[in-house]
């Protein structure tokens, strides 16, 4: 899938600009960033649809990109998956839910779940521009600390960037219920940094201990073989508007979102087998490609691919960060 937005969702984003001063989408934008990297929850930095509008156009784009490349991979490793029902569990302004219907389309009913009303509100503003399921879409207001029997079942659940406004002592709660309310698929996405890292760890712990499979991105469900410092964390590139730029005060026309993440099924869900998976950039030297690798069997290991075996060279030069061996 491509990192860049939809069309359509595109468009609906750039609505949202006419009239719209950038210089006091640039401010609001960086206060929302500063929030967030204070520990701050979406209900302390987005407190209407100002600062909504300030979110789509400077964090929007990246976390829908992390989103499509999970969502990538989950169909790559479970083909014959095709939910019908989604369920988007803290769905800020619905970027998991529109990379949701990117990659099944069939999905024809969908629920974004949010505490915040200015998301919610924002989230049913972009869907008006979306595919049907989204236009049609319930907007239900909740805290996903207190799960209720509101939350629907769903084939396809997903928390994209949520847990981490969870305190820690009730994110397992949280995870259960999550999967609860799973009948298929569940996907957890979280910030690339060494605590979403450790959010990660401890819901697939959650998971395996409540029977779950895991898909992705491990292909094993021994103990993760990483020790701090390292971590387990992916990234995805994408392109940046004008106004993406400004908003985020940045030179660059791209940026590289790195997240952590994990998709879990129910073990009916039919799986294709799972291979090693690349932890690192690869390292092209003269003589060889080295890839870090998590492995089947449970390790973390270091394989060189040498450029005189030139069928095995040729296939690893197409490999990055994140993809599974073939």
């Amino acid at each position: 899938m491509s990192p860049d937005l939809p069309a359509a969702l595109r468009l609906a984003a750039d609505r949202l600009l006419e009239g719209v001063a950038r210089k006091g989408l640039a401010e609001r934008s960086a206060k929302i960033s500063s929030g967030y990297r204070g520990g701050e929850t979406s209900r302390a930095v987005v407190t209407d649809q100002a600062d909504a509008v300030a979110y789509v156009l400077s964090r929007l784009p990246a976390t829908y990109a992390a989103d499509a490349f999970v969502f990538a991979e989950a169909q790559r490793m479970a083909p014959d998956f095709a939910p019908k029902r989604l369920l988007d569990a803290g769905a800020g302004p619905g970027g998991a839910s529109w990379a949701a219907l990117e990659t099944w389309p069939g999905i024809d009913a969908a629920t974004l779940l949010d505490s915040s009303r200015p998301f919610l509100d924002m989230a049913a503003r972009l869907a008006g521009e979306g595919p049907q399921a989204l236009q049609n879409a319930n907007f239900l207001r909740g805290d996903l600390t207190a799960p209720s029997t509101d939350w629907p079942q769903a084939d396809l659940v997903t928390a994209s960037y949520a847990l981490a406004e969870i305190a820690p002592a009730r994110q397992a709660q949280t995870v259960q219920a999550l999967w609860t309310a799973t009948d298929g698929m569940l996907a957890l996405i979280e910030p690339g940094t060494p605590d979403g890292y450790r959010r990660i760890l401890a819901a697939r712990e959650t998971l395996i201990a409540a029977g779950a499979e895991i898909l992705a991105p491990c292909p094993h469900a021994l103990a993760c073989p990483l020790t701090a410092p390292d971590w387990c964390h992916f990234v995805q590139r994408l392109p940046r508007s004008r106004d993406h730029r400004l908003a985020k005060g940045a030179d660059l026309p791209f940026e590289d979102e790195k997240f952590s993440y994990l998709v879990a099924v129910r073990p009916g869900v039919a799986t294709q087998p799972r291979t090693a998976r690349i932890l690192a950039p690869p390292r092209v030297a003269k003589p060889a490609i080295t890839f870090k690798l998590c492995t089947p069997a449970g390790a973390a290991a270091l394989t060189d691919i040498p450029r005189r075996d030139k069928a095995a060279y040729a296939w690893a030069r197409r490999l990055d960060w994140g993809d599974a061996l073939p």
